[in-house]
């Protein structure tokens, strides 16, 4: 797949030539995330932390909160890269500071070693280091081997070729890719074009992208869509349309046109093999905010997360062109419905009106859920506390979703809690 790269030094986006001479400044990092996110897991490195001339540590916290990154530089300790695990990053990557005593001490499967390259004529590889200045006298295929055990990926910048676009060296990836087995394997340096992107994806790795992205050479889309094919006559996309549960929508096409538009706008926008182009919502006004765009295992068909406005997806009066949603969508949706029109002298609106009615109802169903003892019961309590909970979070126009980001959130994290609880355990106190 596509990794978009951000590099960050003194708070703003740049490439670098070489790792050295800055071409271009592309400014806030936010922005670029939001929109490169779309397409999947995306590279944030820390040159500062790098170079030990500083930090944009805080800049790349809130990055994380936007889109799944791999984040990189710096990070020369375990208690850092744990540090960073616990921030959110999805996967970290270690550079110099990449050797067995350390990495077995980190979960395998979300760490990436960065092995920096400048290869001869004949392809051969010797990693370098102190900023791509000294050699190490290591070959790039002899720390695979040696690496191999304790990371789930490798990270392979051709320094020779990095911010040039002077393109692949595809034999060399092969003997790269066929070294590190099980471990992916990520290509960065002199990517230029769509078509160097699709080869990199069949041949089994990724490629990391940025002066390409930067320079206009490359659209996101084009990167993107370049891995994918159809078996159809007319050369679109199936695509599955799903909301942030993952819970399907409907089904429509795409093209690349629409998967560009798509990403530049935030919008989703379809391709209908009648009408062409077309953004959903546009008459109806149930418009779609882009979440992601994933590829399936296959690349020959597409899933959008969106998030769905208005009354739902299917130009029928129902939320999905299956039907209407159920369980906790369908029931945050009923309450938001009723925080606008509930009768006065409903049960609803007295919650709603009255914190200390709302209040006192979750503190009594927790009680009540504690203390049950069979099956029924459980199920019974729980659907009653998670119900007030909901009623809460719509008074306070809180998303379920949220909830569900912040558990994932805290799954990412290493350090675990002593669990102790703050209050006695009590479970028949009144």
């Amino acid at each position: 797949m596509i990794i978009p790269s951000i590099d960050i030094q003194g708070g703003e986006t740049v490439q670098l030539v070489g790792g050295k001479e800055r071409a271009l400044s592309a400014g806030d990092p936010i922005p670029l995330a939001q929109k490169f996110g779309r397409v999947g897991e995306i590279a944030v490195i820390d040159l500062d932390a790098a170079l030990s001339t500083g930090s944009n540590a805080a800049q790349i916290r809130e990055l994380c909160k936007i889109a799944r990154c791999r984040v990189g530089g710096g990070i020369r300790d375990v208690d850092t890269a744990i540090d960073w695990l616990d921030a959110g990053a999805a996967k970290i990557i270690l550079g110099t500071a990449a050797k067995p005593e350390l990495l077995r001490q980190l979960p395998k499967e979300r760490v990436i070693a960065a092995l920096d390259a400048v290869h001869q004529e004949d392809g051969t590889g010797e990693v370098v280091d102190q900023g791509w200045t000294r050699s190490t006298g290591a070959g790039v295929l002899e720390k695979i081997e040696q690496l191999r055990p304790y990371v789930s990926g490798f990270l392979i910048t051709f320094v020779e070729r990095e911010g040039r676009l002077t393109g692949i060296d595809v034999p060399t990836i092969k003997s790269y890719i066929a070294a590190a087995g099980d471990a992916r394997v990520t290509i960065a340096g002199g990517v230029a074009t769509a078509d160097e992107i699709a080869t990199i994806d069949e041949l089994g790795a990724d490629a990391q992208i940025g002066m390409a992205l930067y320079t206009g050479r490359m659209s996101l889309a084009d990167g993107f869509c370049s891995m994918l094919k159809s078996d159809r006559a007319d050369g679109l996309w199936p695509t599955v349309v799903t909301n942030q549960h993952q819970q399907a929508l409907g089904l429509v096409y795409s093209n690349a046109e629409s998967v560009e538009r798509s990403l530049e706008t935030g919008d989703a926008h379809y391709w209908s093999r009648k009408r062409g182009l077309w953004r959903k919502g546009e008459t109806s006004g149930n418009v779609q905010k882009l979440m992601t765009i994933d590829a399936d295992c296959d690349r020959d068909s597409l899933r959008f997360t969106v998030q769905q406005s208005g009354s739902g997806f299917c130009h029928l009066p129902q939320a999905t062109c299956f039907g209407n949603s159920s369980g906790i969508t369908s029931l945050q949706q009923r309450l938001i419905d009723r925080l606008e029109s509930a009768p006065a002298d409903s049960y609803t609106r007295k919650l709603f009106d009255s914190p200390e009615l709302l209040a006192a109802k979750i503190v009594e169903e927790a009680g009540e859920l504690v203390e049950a003892r069979t099956e029924n019961e459980v199920v019974h309590e729980t659907a009653d506390l998670v119900y007030f909970a909901l009623t809460r979070l719509v008074k306070e126009n809180v998303e379920w979703i949220e909830i569900e980001k912040e558990l994932d959130r805290r799954s990412l994290k290493i350090s675990r809690r002593g669990g102790n609880a703050k209050v006695p355990i009590n479970p028949k106190a009144n």
